[in-house]
């Protein structure tokens, strides 16, 4: 399980300020989501295959990453069109498919791809040490931080006795069924999967406790925000803004403390620098 795929490469976008990274990120993915037209969501999906075609991202990774969110919006073509009201575009037997039903799923799907493609260029490009790093630098509290840094770290390793304890079962001849012992079975590996979970947490806070860790890791190398780094985050932001003032000739459907804050998230980070 390697969890950190996409941020092993050598584009500009790999080499960015994680710092950046962050305040340019959550104000587009805001962006997208207010978008309410269709032509919209589409530009916004373009300028991030452009973002992928840049990052020289693995294709086949980022398509499997794809259709796992796809998975679950594929139900919301079933169900949508069916329960949105508006004008009928199609019907079977006596259920209605409205032409807005239609509509709004299509913009749902293009926004949502538009955010996991986003999010996967942007934050996915560097590694979780650095994304935790650049937090602290946004005074995000630090345990909240350390928190999100564990779990990240961890989560992996806790999938690895998850499969190791799965194997043991299965060279058991274990087979499941819709019955009280595959129930049973499964209780018991969960159980025994929290019960490890929590043993390994005491021997990792020992360790670190051994080696002197007082809520903080010492860091060698620190980030040196360049001019690059805020064109880009500026250019971005600009962008996606840009996408719903052209194509629905508003700025009102736009969160405008958003774009404030972000401005001002800006100019803080080139003072850290």
């Amino acid at each position: 399980m390697h969890l950190e795929e996409f941020a092993e490469g050598n584009s500009f976008i790999h080499k960015l300020d994680p710092r950046v990274k962050f305040l340019t990120v959550i104000p587009s993915v805001f962006a997208i989501a207010a978008m309410k037209t269709i032509a919209a969501p589409i530009a916004a999906l373009i300028v991030c295959l452009i973002l992928v075609i840049l990052s020289r991202l693995d294709l086949k990774k980022l398509i499997i990453r794809l259709i796992t969110v796809n998975v679950f919006i594929f139900f919301l073509w079933i169900f949508l069109p069916f329960s949105y009201p508006g004008e009928a575009f199609f019907q079977i037997g006596n259920l209605i498919a409205t032409k807005e039903g239609l509509l709004h799923v299509l913009s749902i799907t293009l926004k949502s791809n538009a955010i996991v493609l986003l999010t996967i260029v942007i934050l996915g490009t560097s590694e979780v040490f650095s994304l935790s790093h650049a937090l602290i630098h946004l005074k995000l509290p630090r345990k909240l931080v350390l928190l999100f840094f564990f779990f990240y770290r961890y989560i992996t390793v806790m999938h690895d006795e998850y499969v190791k304890m799965k194997k043991a079962i299965l060279i058991r001849c274990f087979k499941p069924k819709s019955n009280l012992h595959t129930y049973k079975t499964y209780a018991y590996l969960i159980g025994m999967l929290i019960i490890r979970s929590f043993e390994r947490s005491q021997r990792i806070y020992n360790a670190m406790l051994c080696r002197g860790f007082k809520n903080n890791f010492p860091i060698i190398s620190h980030f040196e925000l360049k001019k690059i780094d805020i064109a880009f985050g500026i250019a971005m932001i600009i962008i996606f803004f840009s996408l719903i003032a052209v194509f629905e000739n508003t700025f009102t459907q736009v969160p405008i403390w958003i774009y404030q804050k972000t401005l001002a998230l800006v100019g803080q980070a080139s003072r850290l620098s």
